[in-house]
């Protein structure tokens, strides 16, 4: 089948720092054929061209475009913004060309077009499965999730954590050996008559409150999710050395968080990138 547009000129840039890429194409839409629906060409030449300009980009990745009318580049930008790739729609397409007509005065889809599309590849796993957080229980997440050591030991989780997170933020020699299980146990049972916490129900605020009390150089700092806004307990403590767990309810156990950023909301990585590439 023959393409609803023609190409001009190609301009393709990679920014392999942020995992980005930007691709900018001049194109002209093929006019409707006679008697047939314009609105329904319009759109499905749009898809098309879409489809081409991010052949190369995976569904879970983040995706930009933009579009200027060459003729008239004083005109408004018809921008959509980032989103997964997945998740544009002709619905979507269609409200932004809507609401820019309204605007310009003069938009002719069938003038040449400069369409730029960024796309930034987001962290994957299961080979080449997105990562999502969303339906998987946080035991899953802990054991993909490169951000967030997981915690093995099958009692005293609460300890065993902040042992860990400890070794981390000191860049202790027995870090490595602590997270695999080696080395630790005298530790964990040193810290445990040393606070004098109850765990028969797991660890929770009483204990996190003692562990505090006990470790005052340290800001104990527990998630209850992988949102950034999903802090189940920050202790009371003036430290900028945090100790940043994730406590998984279901299980009634706490792994350690060693990179926020990786750990919990991509938004700042993706935002910090497109303001690099936003120019191609």
């Amino acid at each position: 089948m023959a393409r609803r547009f023609e190409i001009d000129d190609t301009i393709r840039r990679q920014y392999r720092r942020y995992n980005a890429v930007g691709t900018q194409l001049t194109v002209r839409l093929l006019p409707p054929a006679e008697n047939s629906d314009p609105v329904g060409h319009f759109l499905a030449s749009v898809n098309e061209l879409f489809e081409h300009a991010l052949q190369d980009v995976s569904d879970s990745d983040m995706v930009g475009i933009t579009i200027q009318n060459q003729v008239n580049q004083n005109n408004k930008h018809i921008g959509i913004s980032f989103r997964r790739k997945d998740q544009l729609s002709g619905e979507a397409i269609w409200s932004v060309f809507e609401k820019v007509s309204q605007i310009n005065a003069r938009f002719n889809a069938l003038d040449n077009l400069v369409v730029t599309a960024h796309s930034v590849k987001m962290p994957v796993g299961f080979g080449r499965v997105a990562l999502k957080i969303r339906g998987r229980p946080l035991s899953v997440m802990a054991h993909l999730n490169s951000s967030i050591v997981e915690v093995k030991a099958k009692k005293n989780g609460l300890p065993h954590a902040l042992i860990i997170a400890v070794a981390r933020v000191e860049n202790d020699e027995n870090y490595k050996d602590y997270r695999q299980g080696r080395k630790i146990h005298p530790v964990v049972e040193a810290l445990l008559q040393e606070t004098g916490i109850d765990l028969t129900r797991g660890g929770r605020i009483t204990e996190l409150n003692r562990s505090q009390e006990r470790i005052r150089d340290y800001k104990i700092v527990v998630y209850q999710g992988l949102g950034c806004d999903d802090i189940m307990y920050e202790g009371e403590v003036d430290s900028s050395k945090h100790l940043n767990l994730l406590y998984d309810d279901v299980e009634s156990h706490y792994h350690v968080i060693t990179n926020l950023t990786g750990a919990l909301d991509k938004k700042h990585y993706v935002m910090h990138a497109i303001k690099v590439v936003i120019q191609i």
